[in-house]
This record gives structure tokens, sequence and C-alpha cells, in this order.
């Protein structure tokens, strides 16, 4: 059972020789407690209550009890004291204290601890003295001054500790609208405002929100101590109720509720001009001493330096993005047969900005193309980099070129560019139709491709240097891997920002990339918003790209076609078209034929690239009808037509024709404009047919 009041010390009798020790405590008003920690239970004896000043009856054994009798920077400081004690394996405390009277008068206390430990070392129970320091500390004016001082020191330290690491206007707001703001500036408390188009938006409260209509946005020539410190650039200090009423009554009707009796409202400038204003009003009217006036304006110019400095944060963020977004495309096209999801997410570190880039270009056929890529550094300069060269890549493909021919070329324009920068890209180039994907990689990391199932692999890709150097240093050969991917399956493309996990290799991210995509939705912008949900859990320096692309529907049995563009000096178009027409005459169900279809097609586009001064364009198709026809063309700029001759038995050439004739169904000639195009058809078996 808690004692409860207190009564006088009466004097120990001559002969009472020594008096007993409770005696003796009491006469010095030393008081004692015991602080059971486990079950939050706090024993004061009378005395102690009588030094604390709790009424009689208040108390009920619980530290709550005590709440408002000491102000809240004595208790913020005590209660700190204590914590750093009980963690820090300290044996004792000891700490001078403020203690609130009824008559709102401010008494010193001091209080001196034991920390009890278990034998694991963790405290169990406090057992320590409460005396009245009064008297002892009027002695002592001068050092207590000073530990104040150092105390207000600590306060300005933290808070601009604290604010070191807002980046943004949003993190200062977020800081003061914490309870731990108001406990670490020891007021009771505190309203922000920033100016915002002329006007002074209240963008904070602590540690609860106290709306006053009306004052949400208010104007820097009203009658507001605010409004007051940004128009004079000077602060106001409020030491009383009276003061508050007659300067501002407005505002008093409406505040005086809150028990507010005196304020200091600060100023926030930076260079020279003013952002906003800091307002710290306490329950208790106290007049400011010099020091405490020069302590907050030292800590309203550290707060405007920070969120001056989150603006100009904000300003390059917005800036930064607008570039960025103006560098990707503005939106992906509809294709035909495809769903295609994308996403661009920036750095957490460092510049909002960044060279990774995506693109989707529609293509004729029934083919897109699907570009990944990361040109070197996070800055405009990336940035713009970026642009040309995305530009520059759709540019080409939609020229015709083969994959490997349109990173080349895109490799020897980074070159001839004035940059040092280079570039990592991964070009795809799909049939929707036939579901070929043609895959060209430039230093850049391999894709994913997930199946209908929810299984997902790594597709291994030939590659070359990173765009900029294959050039430089004159390996401009571009490899190509061929892959079919099924209906319902997806091709992922990404920049190493996605899989780039800090403290773990490039393996072990892939790894877990892998397992996310076979774990996540199956719908496709759903899957990419996950992407970027994890990408957003980390701290990184590296921005993210992503790519997917779903093949949709099944193969169309008719009217499907594959082209391929061959330049007379681009081996590795003549075998990406070869490898064209075989995987084609196989998705149709043309085994039966398909070497017959492949060497006819391989004798039309070699006379063309011999009997010709330009590139040709080969072109398979399966048409639609009653019987399922195989249909070979080769289109050349040249005019003149060909002719089927008898060779000699000792020559080699005017072969070709013969032999189309005698592999085809039906061949023929068309006039094209400018050129020719020579076509043979193949009757092939019917799909279901069995192979």
């Amino acid at each position: 059972m808690v004692d409860r009041g207190a009564t006088p010390a009466a004097v120990p009798a001559p002969g009472d020789w020594p008096a007993r020790p409770e005696l003796i405590l009491a006469l010095n008003r030393t008081g004692s407690f015991d602080w059971d920690l486990d079950n939050d239970r706090l024993h004061l004896d009378p005395v102690a209550l009588e030094i604390l000043h709790v009424p009689p009856g208040t108390y009920h054994g619980s530290i709550s009890d005590l709440s408002g009798r000491l102000p809240r920077t004595d208790a913020s400081r005590l209660d700190a004291l204590v914590s750093r004690a009980l963690k820090d394996g300290s044996e004792f405390y000891g700490a001078y204290y403020r203690v609130r009277t009824d008559d709102g008068s401010l008494r010193w206390t001091y209080t001196q601890g034991r920390i009890q430990r278990d034998e694991q070392g963790r405290p169990r129970r406090i057992v320590g003295v409460v005396r009245d320091a009064t008297e002892e500390l009027d002695q002592a004016g001068p050092r207590l001054q000073d530990d104040e001082h150092r105390h207000q020191t600590t306060v300005v330290e933290t808070i601009t500790a604290a604010l070191a690491h807002a980046r943004t206007v949003q993190d200062v707001i977020d800081f003061f609208k914490d309870a731990q703001a108001v406990e670490h500036l020891g007021s009771d408390l505190l309203v922000l405002g920033l100016l915002d188009a002329g006007r002074i938006h209240l963008v904070a409260e602590g540690p609860s929100e106290h709306f006053i209509p009306g004052t949400r946005y208010t104007r820097v020539d009203d009658n507001f101590p605010m409004s007051e410190v940004i128009r004079t650039l000077t602060p106001r200090f409020i030491e009383s109720r009276e003061e508050f009423a007659s300067c501002y009554p407005w505002l008093w009707e409406r505040i005086k509720d809150i028990g507010i009796a005196s304020a200091a409202y600060l100023p926030l400038i930076a260079q020279a001009r003013p952002i906003g204003a800091l307002g710290l009003l306490y329950r208790d009217a106290r007049g400011f001493t010099q020091h405490e006036r020069n302590l907050f304006i030292v800590l309203s110019s550290s707060l405007a330096q920070s969120i001056a400095r989150a603006m100009l944060f904000d300003q390059e963020h917005d800036l930064a993005k607008g570039l960025q977004q103006s560098m990707l495309p503005r939106r992906i096209p509809d294709i035909p047969g495809a769903s295609i999801a994308v996403r661009y997410r920036s750095a957490r570190m460092g510049r909002d900005i960044g060279g990774d880039w995506y693109d989707a270009i529609p293509l004729p056929g029934g083919r897109v193309g699907a570009v990944i890529g990361d040109v070197q550094g996070h800055d405009t300069h990336a940035a713009a980099v970026m642009g040309q060269l995305r530009i520059v890549l759709r540019a080409y493909a939609t020229e015709g070129h083969a994959p490997a021919t349109v990173m080349a070329r895109a490799s020897a324009f980074l070159h001839e560019l004035d940059t040092d920068r280079f570039a990592t890209c991964t070009y795809a180039e799909a049939d929707l139709t036939t579901g070929i994907v043609h895959l060209v990689r430039a230093g850049h990391i391999d894709p994913l491709l997930r199946h209908a199932d929810g299984t997902c692999r790594r597709l291994p890709v030939s590659g070359g240097l990173p765009l900029g150097l294959s050039a430089e240093f004159g390996r401009p050969d571009y490899p190509v891997t061929t892959v079919e991917i099924d209906p319902g399956e997806t091709l992922l493309l990404f920049t190493d920002g996605l899989v780039e996990v800090p403290g773990s290799d490039l393996d072990e991210g892939m790894h877990q990339l892998t397992g996310i995509v076979r774990d996540g939705p199956y719908e496709l912008q759903s899957l990419a918003d996950l992407l970027c949900e994890v990408v957003g859990e980390r701290v990184g320096e590296d921005d993210m790209a992503v790519l997917l692309l779903r093949r949709q529907g099944a193969a169309t049995p008719g009217g499907g076609k594959l082209q391929q563009h061959i330049a007379p000096a681009d081996p590795e178009a003549l075998s990406a078209g070869r490898h064209m027409i075989r995987a084609a005459v196989r998705a149709w169900g043309a085994r039966e034929r398909s070497d017959e279809i492949e060497l006819a097609a391989d004798e039309l586009v070699t006379n063309a690239l011999l009997h010709t001064d330009g590139s040709a364009v080969v072109t398979i198709r399966m048409l639609p009808g009653p019987e399922r026809r195989v249909r070979i063309e080769v289109e050349d700029k040249s005019s003149a037509l060909p002719r089927r001759r008898e060779p000699g038995e000792s020559q080699v050439s005017g072969r070709g024709l013969l032999l189309i004739d005698q592999l085809a169904d039906v061949w023929g000639v068309e006039p094209r404009g400018g050129g020719k195009s020579v076509w043979c058809e193949f009757v092939v078996p019917d799909r279901h047919h069995p192979d």
C-alpha cells in the first residue's frame, strides 16, 4: 500500500541519540522511493510526495500519476537520463530538475537512484532518494545556468542532426509533426508555416493537431504573430496571456482554451529572404532570457537552411523527373498480338534522373522491337545521351535493319557523339505470329522468360561490347540469339538496378528476381507494379527500367508473315534470315518440306545478292485457302528479270531457277516499282497431319 500525504517531522528529544535514519532524512527534506520495474509500481514515502508537491489522495502508485508535475524540458531530460542508465549497465544515476508547485512556481529537486539487476544484467528495481534542492542551488546559480545552457545547446544540436537527414520539404514537415520534435524543443506545442505563393501555409502542428478555422492559409499582412515575424524578419517573444490577448485578440480568442500562456515565434530566413516561420508555444507563462533568445535565433537559422536545402532538392527533383519523362516514350503503342508493360523508377539516393530507358517499336509483318538500355551515369548528360540513343535505335529498327545491324549502327552513332559515355542495351525483335524472337545484347544483363505456368528462367543471350565501346575498339559484331516464345509466355527485359542488391552479387540478385517473378501475379501490369515495389524497398544509387512483353493468343494459321532485311555484306542478317525460315516452317507444321523450302529460299537470296548491287528482303508467309501454301518472296532493287537457261556441263551458274522449278510447286517474278520480287510456293500438309 502506497503512503498518501505527508506529516511534519518531529524534532528528536534530547535523550533520543542517535536519531533514527528516517527522522534525519525527514528533517533534511529527503524522501525515498522504490520502483518495481517489472510491474511498473513506484512507491513514494510521505516526504517524497511532499517534495514532489503531489496532492494527498491523487497518487496511486504509478509513474503516470506524476504527469504534469515537471516542466516538459525537465521531464524529457530526466527520462533520457534514466533510460540511458538502464541501457548502459550503470549502477546509479543522479539528476536535478524542477517541480511545479500548486501556485505555478518552480522548485528545484534532486533525485538519486541505485539500479538493481538480475544475474543476466537486466534491470529489475530502482531504490533511491528525493530531496529538495532549491536552497542548495540558490548557492550554485552560475553552475546551474551553465547546465541549462549546455542543455539548450544540445537541443539545437539534436534538431540540426535530425534535420540533416531530411531530403525533401515533406521530410521536414513529417519531422515537426512527430511528437518527438516538440519534446526535443522543450515546448508544449509548435506550429510551422511556409510561404506559398504569397501566403503562409500552416504545414505542421504538434504534438497533435489543434486546427483553428481560418489559420490554415493566412496573409503576410494579417495580424498574426507568424505574419509579423515574416514581415519584420524579427523574432517575436510573447511572455504572458495578457500580452497575447492584447496584441493578437482574434487569435487569442481561438487558442485560449488550449491553455497557451507564452510563445516564441521565429522567422525562417534563407538567402536573405523569408521562407516561413516557426512558433513554439508554452502552457506556463515564462520570460525568455537573452541566452534563450539567441539560442532560438540560431535554431531558426539552422531550420531555415534545412528547409531551403529541401526546397532546392524538390525543385531539382521536379526538373529531373520532367526531363526523364520527356526522354522516355510518352506512350507505348498498342501492338496486335502482344501485351506490354513498362516501368521506370529513379534512384533513391543521389539525383532522381539517370540513363535507363525502354522502348517498344511496331514493325511491319506483325513484328515488334523491344529495347531496354542503360547509359552510364546519373545526371542530365546521361539523360540527354539516352534520349538521342533511343531515337536512333528506333530509326534503325523501323528502317528494316536486322537486330545485329541495328545494334552495330547504334554503337557507331554513340561513338561519334561528343561524349565519353557508353551504354548497355538489349534489343529483341519478336514475331508475334510465330513466336520467333531475335535477341542482341550489348554488355547488358540477360533477360528472363516466364512461362505460362508461372515458371521462370534466365535466357542466356550471346553478347557483344557495350554501345560506343564496340565501335571504339573495332569490334562491331553482335551475335544473334534466337528463341521461341509460346502464347502466354512473357519476356522480361530490365536494367541492373532491378537486380543489384547492396551486399549481394549479381547472380544472387538474379536468383531473387526469378523467384519474385515466378511467385508474382500473372496480370502484366500488376507484375510490373510488384517489381517497382521490390526496388522501392531498397536504398540504392541506381535507377531501374523494365519492359515486359507477353505474346497473346495462338499462332495465326493463315496470313502470317515474317521478313528479314539482308545487306550484301551482312552475314549476320543472312544467318538470321535462314533461321527465321527454318523456325517458321517448323512452327507452321511444314517439316516434311522444310529442306526444300530452306534450299529454295537460300537460292533466291543468293541470286539476289550476287546479281544485284543492293540489298534484299526475304519474306515467308502462310497463305490461307483450301490448301495450305508456304510462300517465299525475295525482293531486290534491280528491274532486270531473271532468265531460266540451260547451263553447260562445266558451268557452275545458271542452275538457280532450274533448281527452284524442281523444288517448288509454282514460282514466278513480279515487278515492284524500281525493283522486282521473285517468289515460289510450296503446298504443305494440314497442320494436324502427324509429323
